[in-house]
């Protein structure tokens, strides 16, 4: 039987909707968006005063750990489940989970509960913003929703900032459980603005789940968090743990790709990676995800422990990297959706970056904010020229079918390289610390405001050794980005899939039917419009 055979039905004409109505979708979608990457940072400011009020420091570390684990193994689901489901169910499921795990880790009343319920918080996350990057992909078609997808990743950029420095406000004025209290006004906005609204196809038969193929990968992906977040922190990289994660990884692998060969409805389609456009997209991805967030991080490690400035004014400081990323995100959806080309940013993207990351190596604990904020600056450039470009691109490359499994791909793309790069540059950084361990009084371990108090002779100590590790940090990372630049090179110069959407009304003649998908009884015309590398767009 084939796929197109199997695949639930659904009625085109239910898709249709009003402009206005759509509009009204995307910022429900937005403040979805807000809501799960604001999340992640007020926690992250709030967890040390979680963990003083809880106890339990010892599992300070698996709060995050849980979340970025369930996160991680339900991304690669959803997208998939939205297609066989129906989008609406798949985002309503998503957000309420979410807001169910908010309300109990905001009730925890020890350290394991609150890591119980951050797992909770983490299945419905994972959903979260699969689902949101896979309806606007339903709503307008990828030409003009390279607009649209660049407001959601501008949201992200601001929130990436703005999130430690809420996080501060409500932790010291309003008490940590507020950290989680506060999502429910802002979800239950969204998920009233996206249930009254929101008017996707209508999909009809018995869907074939794939459990072999969900099972495996499930197993596949769980190990491999694992491997990244525990090698070289928690244990060395040649440990029986980390080696046991890493065969468990690719034993699940191959058992995954073998299930993935015989389903009839793969968790992720095997087809996709049949366009040279989707693999490329997930290789910058992989890339992008690697240094920007991981970046991030150490440049707040870098303003903190080299140049003195508390964790609120780090933030502030920043914020020429948000401003860096945002014109450069709103810029690429402008542009893609006027010429509906796309090849040289994701190249651009990637020299960009590899320009940032060598300006970052030659910070030292005698840069000026202007020169570190002008070096932020290009690297908030970098990463916007491909943040959302790689998803638009991702579901112009594959058929309509499988927009929301090419949406999970590249956004699990995208979180593993965040999470390889953060556990890489953890180990750099320990590497680079252990050299200047015969000048550090007081051990690496030491917080900012403590190299503060600490005399001049041994405080300069400390700020040389973290700006002479995290220089080796950047400086390591840039073989990976020149790599992605050589790969996006070949990204070839087709345009974006335009016409139709329900946000914009059924496709004129000749031009492909826009995101509403085809009924499974009708002929497969894949390949004439649906996939530009198969055919005309």
């Amino acid at each position: 039987m084939s796929h197109a055979q199997t695949a639930p039905a659904v009625d085109p004409g239910d898709a249709i909707m009003p402009r206005k109505q759509a509009v009204l979708v995307f910022i429900g979608l937005m403040l979805a968006m807000l809501l799960g990457t604001l999340d992640t940072q007020i926690v992250a400011t709030a967890m040390p005063t979680i963990s003083g009020d809880l106890g339990g420091v010892s599992q300070f570390a698996w709060v995050s750990t849980a979340y970025l684990l369930t996160f991680s193994v339900t991304t690669p689901l959803y997208g998939k489940l939205g297609d066989l489901l129906g989008r609406k169910r798949v985002f309503v499921f998503a957000i309420v989970v979410f807001l169910i795990g908010s309300v109990l880790c905001g009730a925890a009343g020890s350290m394991t509960q609150l890591i119980v319920y951050r797992a909770v918080q983490g299945v419905g996350a994972g959903g979260l913003t699969v689902s949101i990057f896979a309806i606007l992909g339903d709503l307008f078609s990828p030409r003009e929703g390279a607009r649209y997808q660049s407001y959601a990743t501008g949201t992200f950029a601001v929130s990436s900032v703005s999130g430690p420095l809420l996080g501060g406000l409500i932790t010291d004025h309003l008490g940590w459980r507020w950290a989680f209290y506060i999502n429910m006004p802002v979800g239950a906005l969204a998920l009233f603005m996206v249930v009254s609204f929101l008017s996707l196809p209508v999909r009809r038969g018995t869907p074939r789940i794939d459990y072999a193929g969900i099972v495996a990968l499930g197993g596949a992906v769980s190990c491999l968090v694992l491997l990244t977040n525990w090698a070289g922190s928690e244990y060395a990289w040649g440990s029986s743990i980390i080696v046991s994660l890493a065969v468990a990884t690719l034993v699940l692998g191959v058992l995954w790709f073998g299930a993935e060969r015989r389903a009839a409805e793969p968790v992720v389609p095997l087809r996709m990676f049949g366009s040279s456009t989707f693999n490329i997209s997930n290789v910058v991805a992989f890339v992008g995800g690697f240094i920007s967030i991981g970046a991030l991080n150490y440049l707040a490690l870098y303003l903190q422990m080299v140049t003195g400035t508390s964790s609120q004014n780090a933030g502030l400081l920043m914020l020429p990297m948000t401003a860096g990323m945002l014109l450069a995100t709103m810029g690429t959806g402008h542009f893609m959706t006027k010429t509906g080309q796309y090849k040289w940013y994701p190249a651009a993207s990637m020299a960009v970056s590899s320009l940032a990351l060598y300006l970052l190596s030659t910070m030292t604990s005698s840069t000026s904010f202007a020169v570190a904020s002008a070096f932020m600056a290009v690297l908030g450039l970098g990463a916007g020229l491909s943040q959302q470009v790689t998803v638009v691109v991702s579901q112009s490359a594959v058929e309509l079918r499988d927009i929301g499994a090419a949406t999970s791909t590249v956004t699990f793309t995208r979180m593993l390289g965040t999470s390889l790069g953060a556990s890489m540059f953890g180990v750099i950084l320990n590497n680079g610390l252990a050299e200047h361990s015969s000048k550090l009084t007081k051990g690496a371990s030491i917080s900012p405001e403590a190299v503060q108090r600490l005399p001049e002779a041994a405080r300069d100590a400390y700020t040389s050794a973290y700006a002479d590790s995290l220089s080796s940090v950047f400086l390591t990372a840039l073989p990976l980005t020149l790599s992605g630049l050589v790969v996006a090179l070949f990204l070839k110069k087709l345009p974006l899939r335009s016409g139709g959407g329900p946000g914009r009304g059924p496709a004129g003649p000749g031009k492909a039917e826009g995101n509403v998908p085809r009924p499974a009884n009708s002929p497969d015309t894949s390949a004439r419009g649906e996939n530009p590398e198969k055919g005309t767009a």
